[in-house]
């Protein structure tokens, strides 16, 4: 027996070594990879990183929005963390019998607890095989690979449960209520020996320990990296989230070749390194595709698909630029594309000589994107998609000077005329003469009278062109007039905030455009501003800041909320109707902004509002973002069509929406459907404004 125990001590510190020294040779070749990219800088922010991580990662709140996946999840996850313990009892019960953890007196009660989360983990698998292959979720890959972790598990708590019923039968221990399993076990196979049972254990306990050292190699070459990369992907995401790094364009011309002049990400080593943390962290989940308005309405573009090739390009090109193996053991793996073309030779020449945009993502892929961030809300390990896309789109409009027809003259508008239309620049202002009992002055028109302002009113060019929009407007500048608000806007004067070149990739004109609206802030020491379009409003809350401008920032209904609150708005008519909303992406999602405009429908005498399935964080893109606003869309089916069939799935009478985007994209969909004779489509203002003014409006009827 001490000679058996000395060879199985040997054989374990080999095997065991060689596993853990090629779980750190991975783990390092894809730092390697990692570092091929552009430094990132870290703000800090510790509190706010560490709290996110113990709620996303330890709470696993985003796996919970899925509640069967999610538990399922957190047994895994909380099981696999408790059952190492067992691991490392089930060890020194191999390497020295008749040992175990030195627990005294906790002991049995440690070893049955062990039990309950073994059979819970099985239990989990089963469950995640059924989701899978039975059930077969079509955001879930099947296959083998899908699920040899599954495998690795289950064989890893079966194996615990054999051998603790063989030990004890080696041991010759009577059943106990501290291992019932392993009591059910022993009891089944009471007709072995002693030494037969001893022999069975050996082979359980390293069928246990390959399988657990099998996995620890399998984990950093496959889509279970995400087990070490998501929480340091948390960690490090974004503070603000959606917003996008500015590109600096001060070029010094004597370091850089002009063939070197690019901007955008045109090769995978121009991502930051906190980026390609993303692919790594990658689960393969499916949930960001899921949630995906371009891939739910037919469109090329897949969250999932975009992160798993950036992925697998930045491993394989990684090997051909630092030569290093991706996938061990070498030998075993010789003939894949990235141990080739570590060896470098033609392999590794073709591999670097890729195009990032065109080769291995399309710009179809790219175009699809709404930047809606429903990808990035689902994500339960906060990948940032959007970014990528934007990254990649700014290389291709700015270096390669691609893009969709349609957008181009909407840029080529904005850059001529400060909109999207083209329209005059001195017409900007006209939307005011649709109603001049409304006192909406511009500024220079209060200085002229010696009056001052405190919130400047940004009309945006929806507000101040689109016909519908111009309604949305005159009722938010009447309400501010009820309640005695000091407004200006900047009338012909105003621009565009210039979210729309940024999103389609021209950070140029966007800086452009930033640079000329901030000297006009500035020069009338604008401290707070107010807008009916929510992409203004997160562009000049959370973006404008790193070009040295801030400023209160306001979307107009959480102003109309404040006002009503404090009592200077007073909802009295009474409206009839049934009344569903419609969340912006970009006041929702990306500015957390989902109760104001709630709260003031709820305000209203005679308003029932009902929830669409898809609300808040889920809501649905209407389709007019990242750009799109300005294209047609020609690949499967229209998503603001979709998304008003969403709405009418709860039998409105009236739909509501706080952004003039959605508002043209919603009232588009009812008339797609055939419905907009019978269902109002309004912006929340528009509704308070109905409310208020009913005395009003009665008296002149």
């Amino acid at each position: 027996m001490d000679t058996f125990l000395i060879i199985n001590w040997i054989a374990f510190l080999v095997v065991t070594i060689y596993a853990i020294y090629l779980f750190a040779r991975v783990v390092t070749t894809r730092i390697a990879y990692i570092k091929l990219g552009k430094k990132s800088e870290f703000d800090g922010e510790l509190k706010l990183r560490l709290k996110r991580v113990g709620k996303i990662v330890f709470g696993q709140s985003k796996l919970l929005k899925d509640k069967k996946s999610g538990i399922i999840h957190v047994m895994m996850f909380y099981g696999f963390l408790l059952v190492q313990f067992g691991a490392i009892d089930m060890f020194i019960k191999g390497l020295s019998p008749g040992n175990h953890l030195p627990f005294g007196p906790f002991y049995p009660g440690f070893v049955f607890f062990q039990e309950l989360v073994t059979l819970m983990i099985l239990v989990a698998v089963v469950w995640a095989f059924y989701r899978r292959y039975m059930e077969k979720l079509v955001r879930l890959k099947r296959g083998f690979k899908a699920g040899i972790v599954l495998i690795f598990i289950g064989t890893l708590m079966l194996s615990v449960l054999f051998g603790n019923g063989m030990l004890m039968l080696w041991e010759e221990r009577a059943a106990a209520w501290t291992e019932p399993v392993a009591s059910l076990v022993a009891s089944a196979f009471s007709f072995l020996s002693p030494q037969a049972a001893m022999i069975l254990f050996f082979i359980a306990w390293w069928v246990h320990t390959v399988t657990l050292l099998a996995f620890l190699v399998y984990i950093p070459q496959s889509k279970h990296f995400h087990l070490l990369a998501a929480p340091v992907n948390v960690f490090l995401s974004k503070k603000v989230p959606g917003k996008l790094e500015k590109i600096d364009f001060d070029i010094d011309e004597d370091e850089e070749s002009e063939e070197e002049i690019a901007f955008g990400v045109g090769k995978v080593e121009d991502f930051k390194q906190f980026q390609m943390i993303d692919f790594y962290a990658c689960v393969e989940c499916g949930r960001c595709t899921d949630v995906c308005p371009a891939a739910g309405t037919g469109k090329m573009l897949s969250p999932m698909d975009i992160m798993i090739k950036l992925r697998d390009h930045l491993t394989e090109k990684g090997a051909a630029i630092t030569g290093k193996s991706p996938w061990v053991p070498s030998y075993a793996f010789s003939g894949t594309a990235g141990n080739v073309a570590s060896a470098g030779g033609e392999a590794a020449a073709t591999i670097e000589s890729m195009s990032l945009v065109g080769d291995v993502i399309t710009a179809e892929e790219l175009s699809g994107c709404t930047t809606c961030r429903n990808c990035e809300d689902a994500c339960p390990v906060n990948n940032e998609h959007v970014g990528t896309i934007i990254d990649l789109r700014r290389y291709l409009v700015m270096t390669e000077g691609k893009m969709d027809s349609d957008i181009q003259r909407a840029v080529q508008n904005i850059e001529r005329q400060g909109n999207p239309w083209g329209l005059s620049k001195k017409d900007r202002v006209k939307w005011r003469e649709d109603d001049e009992s409304v006192y909406i002055p511009t500024i220079k028109e209060l200085k002229k009278e010696g009056k001052d302002f405190e919130y400047l009113f940004w009309v945006s060019s929806m507000g101040a062109y689109d016909s519908r929009s111009q309604k949305i407007a005159l009722a938010f500048a009447k309400l501010m007039n009820q309640a005695g608000i000091d407004f200006a806007i900047l009338g012909n004067t105003e621009a565009n905030s210039g979210d729309t070149a940024r999103r389609i990739g021209n950070e140029f004109l966007f800086q452009e455009i930033a640079e000329k609206n901030i000297k006009q802030f500035e020069k009338y020491e604008v401290k707070k501003i107010v807008t009916i379009d929510p992409h203004a409003y997160n562009i000049f809350k959370n973006e404008y800041p790193d070009f040295g401008f801030e400023a209160e920032v306001y979307h107009h209904t959480q102003l109309l909320y404040d006002l009503i609150m404090e009592g200077n708005l007073q909802p009295k008519g009474q409206i009839n109707e049934c009344l569903t909303y419609h969340d912006s992406c970009y006041l929702g999602r990306y500015n957390g902004v989902y109760d104001p405009p709630r709260e003031i429908l709820k305000s209203i005498p005679g308003l029932e509002l009902v929830e669409m399935v898809r609300n808040r964080e889920n809501g649905m893109c209407c389709g007019a973002g990242g750009g799109l606003m300005w294209t047609e869309e020609t690949t499967g089916n229209r998503i603001n069509v979709a998304r008003t069939e969403q709405a009418l799935a709860v039998s409105p009478s009236m739909i509501s929406t706080g952004c003039p985007y959605c508002l043209t994209m919603i009232s588009d969909g009812t008339k797609a459907k055939e419905v907009d004779e019978d269902i109002s489509t309004l912006d929340v203002a528009e509704i308070l404004a109905i409310s208020v003014f009913a005395e009003e409006e009665a008296k002149t009827a």
